[in-house]
């Protein structure tokens, strides 16, 4: 029987663990190694870890979790979660395990707009975070493929980081004042569809113009990574970029015994953000253990 179970092993799963590790309670961590970051090769915006590669930070987690007696990493994915808190049963492969306590960390999986080419540069020059990715591209010219309307708030914010230009695509059709206020921030509107995506950066329209850009920028479609928080009845809720699971200020779902963390559980994340979550879910699942027999 472990104290808690910790359904993710990326940034907000390993960072749930440690304080759970350090309160000497039985925590294992299940990883199946699919981080959502996993096609960038640097994370950016970490404070003290700027610039390095997920794998090494998450490479470190693992390595000073290993450290603590308590702690223990299954390698695989858990299929299904059942019973109630103080008795969850987690089936991963053949083997049963117990967990009086659940974490879920699955993080999220992008639906990209089927543009030829576009999926295979995603996280290297196709990226969604400005603050993620921005300052690299050098202030040099930078494309915003529109998905829905959350791409006219991308091609606004984007000017900070480069000159800007925002492919409608059919996605979306601009009103007066938004065609204004794309023009006062210097913003370039090309409404012939994208085609298809071509060597680093190069945007080839349906009329056989193409142009190059530093970085392209659009707006992912997010979905949590695993259905186990639908099956256990979390609740959800619908953000601008996707659904997500709702917790309240403590990481708790509406599910006792349940937590939930990083991108599963916030309508946008990063790395410090899913970090400080899963700090948070680590020590609210400790303090139930402690306050909630």
């Amino acid at each position: 029987m472990f104290d808690v179970a910790i359904v993710g092993g990326s940034f907000a799963g390993l960072s749930a663990a440690l304080p759970l590790a350090r309160a000497r309670r039985r925590v294992v961590v299940f990883d199946t190694g699919m981080r959502r970051n996993r096609f960038a090769s640097a994370s950016h915006g970490f404070l003290a870890q700027d610039g390095r590669a997920p794998e090494d930070i998450v490479a470190d987690g693992r390595a000073q979790l290993a450290t603590y007696p308590t702690f223990e990493r299954i390698e695989g994915a858990v299929a299904a979660i059942t019973g109630t808190q103080g008795a969850f049963a987690l089936q991963a492969g053949d083997t049963t395990h117990r967990a009086r306590r659940i974490i879920l960390a699955m993080g999220v999986a992008d639906a990209l707009p089927p543009i030829p080419g576009l999926a295979q540069r995603w996280g290297r020059t196709v990226f969604h975070c400005p603050y993620c990715h921005g300052y690299e591209l050098q202030q040099g010219r930078i494309g915003v493929i529109a998905t829905s309307a959350l791409s006219l708030h991308q091609a606004q914010l984007l000017p900070e980081w480069g000159r800007v230009t925002f492919f409608l695509n059919g996605a979306l059709t601009l009103g007066d004042d938004d065609a204004g206020l794309l023009a006062a921030r210097g913003v370039v509107v090309e409404a012939v569809p994208v085609a298809r995506i071509v060597d680093e950066a190069r945007v080839v329209l349906a009329d056989g113009r193409s142009d190059s850009f530093a970085g392209l920028f659009t707006a992912s479609r997010t979905s949590p990574a695993s259905p186990l928080a639908a099956q256990l009845g979390c609740e959800h809720e619908e953000g601008p970029m996707g659904t997500f699971v709702r917790t309240d200020a403590m990481k708790a779902t509406s599910v006792p015994g349940v937590f939930a963390c990083g991108d599963l559980a916030r309508a946008a994340g990063n790395v410090p953000l899913a970090v400080g979550d899963g700090a948070l879910a680590g020590t609210a699942a400790h303090a139930s253990l402690v306050f909630q027999r």
